[in-house]
């Protein structure tokens, strides 16, 4: 924690005494990206997300953006307009059953994932301010830390050939529902400075679906406000200075009184970059949430409601720290290696109003890492690669309180201080990607893997209610384990054409599931594993002025279970569909008119862990059409839904179906110079 302190303040004094560099270094053109990307990415399944696909999504969202990705999930189907934060967690290849991230999720290089209950803050990644998606599905030892069970998710920042001077856009929608966004972008000497800033509300719709719904059903407002600042600078003729800020206010309702929910979420780094013979990055970053909801019980014929729980104060905070070294080896050899650590806490302050109890729950985490990885091009269109992980983890302070609020007096019955633990765990990831002399536009490959993800604070020590159903927390929780095996093809004659395919197995063991224990009730337990198994199939076209995307994966996740959970054994976990599909059409005509169609399939899906609760399948189809107005104005219509598909998102234990966002039509100006 000093080092990462001292990291910290040295970076600051960097960032003050930039600007005096960067005069010195005029003519130094930054990239305000890391290091370049490792050959051995080749061996593995990676979806590439361009900035021009990131601007002709309808929603405008970045959770949306990456079902272009097929088997990318959140744990429910609705967006950040809608869902309660707590259940946007994300996973690929359907290595799902519970709300927590199973994938590691990065901006810029640094983890965006909750520290207390390892959801996303999704509303805060604007895709107006990125210009790249990476998605890597597969799990194992990554370098940039532990919890890719089942992929990573890379977002970077727009690069200064990216950004225009001023971007700015606004749109009203369907039900009131107003989505504005603006970004100034400046030379700052050999660098840049970007500053962005957007607000999103709506009345929104009512979750319910018609035949359901009772006196107290309402429309689940929103309202959503971001800002973010980036600043880029040369520090050296081979070394710059990249600081990120951002800042985000979220509040929505889930369409019930007292079910109000509200997010604080602030995020700062720092990284050095330096591109000389030895490349190096040095990265630090601090994240702080408030968060705070309410929950209600309904009563018959949700003809009446009253506060179950006061969610009244959650905050959180996380630090971290990550150094690379890539040592000049010669051509064909590309080293890197490294070290991470990261440290979270957080508690959560509740009214427990059955009890009339105020309740705290919450501990401590740290994660201490080193890693290696190596990738050799041996030979013409053969690549191989190896990394390896070793972590230490520890669990401090856990501790849950309930004290009477009539009385004062501490009730022994729900109380507890949990014994700190510790561990050590050791992953790693190999593959090989040939292409045949005399095929270059064919690629194979092969790779195999291991990671692992520690317990969240949230699962560990906070019971929780959602309807009529109840889940207990359990802080005796072991890290989940996944190992896989995946191997593809890729055919690519040409630039802008590519078809890949990819069949995997993986094993996630020990894996953290909600188990039904009564009626009604469930406990976080770890299962025996849960099995999944799969093909992704993923292609592109371009022609001319018009491009297609499509993208297709087929799961058979099941749950292998024994003891209290035996019952589970061979179900699907919770919320995983077996298939999903995306497809995209667009047509571009630069500075004249941009057209664009997606449609995306999902298959049914369990609500529970004891598949008895089945939520249908769904196919949308969002639409953008774009019109070049001239000077820099282009006006815009979008529709999300506009078949205005019922897309079933959870039902509880008495039937009640709630439903993602339906038909929503949007029309917006954007200027940009």
């Amino acid at each position: 924690m000093r080092h990462l302190r001292f990291l910290l303040t040295a970076a600051c004094v960097g960032l003050i005494a930039g600007p005096a560099w960067a005069d010195d270094a005029a003519e130094i053109v930054v990239t305000g990206q890391g290091l370049p990307r490792s050959p051995g990415d080749a061996v593995f399944d990676v979806i590439s997300i361009d900035r021009a696909r990131l601007e002709t999504s309808a929603s405008g969202r970045m959770e949306d953006i990456l079902r272009d990705a097929a088997g990318f999930q959140q744990f429910r189907r609705s967006d950040a307009r809608s869902a309660h934060p707590t259940s946007q967690g994300a996973t690929l290849r359907g290595l799902g059953g519970n709300a927590s991230t199973r994938a590691l999720i990065l901006l810029d290089g640094v983890p965006m994932v909750d520290p207390f209950g390892g959801w996303v803050s999704w509303a805060a990644l604007d895709p107006a301010r990125i210009g790249h998606v990476r998605v890597t599905r597969g799990g194992g030892g990554s370098v940039y830390g532990p919890g890719a069970l089942a992929g990573t998710i890379e977002l970077s920042s727009m690069g200064p050939d990216e950004a225009h001077a001023v971007d700015a856009s606004v749109a009203y929608g369907s039900r009131d529902s107003i989505d504005a966004d603006a970004t100034v972008t400046a030379r700052l000497g050999g660098g840049f400075l970007m500053l962005s800033g957007g607000h999103a509300q709506g009345d929104g719709f009512i979750p319910v679906v018609e035949e359901d719904r009772g006196p107290i059903d309402r429309a689940a407002r929103y309202r959503q406000s971001r800002a973010a600042a980036r600043a880029v600078i040369p520090v050296g003729a081979e070394t710059e200075l990249q600081a990120n800020g951002s800042f985000l206010l979220d509040r929505r309702d889930r369409g019930v009184p007292f079910t109000g929910n509200s997010n604080l979420a602030v995020d700062s780094s720092i990284r050095l970059v330096g591109r000389g013979r030895w490349g190096w990055e040095a990265t630090a970053w601090l994240q702080h949430r408030e968060f705070s909801s309410g929950f209600a019980s309904i009563g018959a014929g949700r003809a009446t409601v009253s506060q179950s729980l006061d969610q009244y104060n959650v905050p959180a905070n996380g630090f971290g720290g990550r150094i690379e070294l890539r040592p000049p080896l010669g051509e064909g050899v590309n080293l890197r290696l490294g070290g991470d650590a990261r440290h979270v806490s957080g508690r959560t302050e509740e009214r427990v109003v059955s009890t009339n109890a105020n309740r705290v729950a919450g501990g401590e985490q740290n994660v201490f890492g080193g890693f290696a990885e190596l990738a050799l091009l041996p030979a013409p269109g053969l690549t191989l690669t190896a990394s390896g992980r070793v972590d230490h983890w520890q669990l401090r302070d856990g501790k849950r309180t309930e004290i009477s609020r009539t009385t004062g007096a501490l009730i022994a019955a729900n109380s507890a201080r949990y014994p700190d633990r510790s561990g050590t765990e050791a992953t790693g990831r190999a593959g090989i990607a040939w292409s045949p002399p005399g095929a270059a536009a064919v690629t194979l490959r092969a790779a195999a893997y291991t990671g692992w993800r520690l317990p969240t604070l949230n699962e560990l020590y906070r019971p929780f209610r959602a309807g009529s159903d109840s889940t207990i927390a359990n802080p005796l929780l072991d890290p989940e384990r996944v190992k896989g095996i995946e191997g593809g093809a890729e055919y690519a004659p040409l630039p802008g054409w590519k078809l890949g395919a990819t069949i995997f197995w993986n094993r996630l063991d020990d894996a953290i599931s909600n188990v039904t224990i009564a009626p009604n009730t469930r406990q976080r337990q770890n299962v025996d594993a849960i099995r999944s198994r799969g093909i992704e199939i993923d292609g592109m076209a371009t022609l001319g002025e018009w491009r297609a995307i499509a993208s297709y994966s087929h799961i058979d996740p099941r749950v292998r279970a024994s003891g209290a959970a035996t019952g589970l054994a061979g179900l699907r976990p919770a919320q995983t569909p077996r298939d999903q599909a995306s497809a995209s059409i667009e047509w571009n005509r630069p500075d004249t008119a941009r057209i664009g169609v997606t449609a995306r399939y999902v298959a049914g899906q369990f609500e529970d862990d004891q598949n008895s609760r089945r939520l249908d399948d769904a196919l949308t189809f969002d639409a953008v059409a774009a019109l070049d107005l001239g000077r820099g104005f282009t006006a815009e219509l979008r529709g999300e839904n506009i078949a205005n598909k019922r897309v079933e998102a959870t039902v509880g234990a008495d039937g009640t179906v709630e439903r993602a966002t339906p038909r929503t039509l949007w029309v917006a100006l954007r200027y940009r110079r």
